[in-house]
């Protein structure tokens, strides 16, 4: 941890930046969760284009005022890992909250900053509920698509009826011709 005062200066305008650029921070409580787990959960979030840092709360807090956020000072209390998702503020909600269930306990989830805005823990288990992007875009796509499938059925009904006319006009003929 930093200790001088330029080496919090460099912290702080760090931990600023993050919070700025991300669409979504979230504060979790750490203990007792050992070290390759916490790698393993590094490793997850940053193959998803997020990361996890670790700061002093009082600076977090400063951070967080500079950029206009309140109401995060009561989350900060105890040791707490601050998890930046720039890409997709779902899919990193998703990772803590899979990987607090599976270790079981020693992740618990604080709060999180969305959109400016500080969500509690609840919040945060919302956002992890939430399909990911992808399979929002999907459900987007598919309702865009279908308006457009129906258009050709009714197109395609209409075309299958003239044939069907046509078809029995041919066979009354035939049927007078014998």
């Amino acid at each position: 941890m930093p200790t001088t005062k330029a080496q919090k200066e460099v912290m702080l305008n760090e931990i600023k930046e993050k919070m700025g650029n991300a669409q979504v921070t979230i504060l979790a409580d750490f203990r007792g969760i050992p070290v390759a787990k916490i790698t393993d959960l590094r490793s997850r979030l940053r193959k998803a284009g997020s990361e996890m840092k670790v700061a002093k709360n009082t600076i977090a807090g400063i951070a967080a005022k500079e950029i206009g956020v309140e109401g995060l000072d009561q989350y900060l209390e105890g040791p707490t890992v601050f998890t930046f998702g720039t890409e997709d503020p779902v899919t990193p909600a998703k990772i803590l909250a899979d990987f607090a269930k599976e270790i079981k306990q020693g992740l618990d989830i604080k709060a999180g900053i969305l959109e400016g805005k500080v969500i509690d823990a609840n919040g945060v288990k919302a956002l992890a509920d939430l399909p990911s992007r992808e399979v929002l875009l999907a459900k987007v796509l598919g309702g865009m698509q279908a308006p457009m499938y129906g258009f050709a059925n009714v197109l395609a009904a209409n075309l299958r009826n003239l044939v069907y006319v046509v078809d029995q006009v041919r066979q009354q003929k035939e049927g007078q011709a014998s």
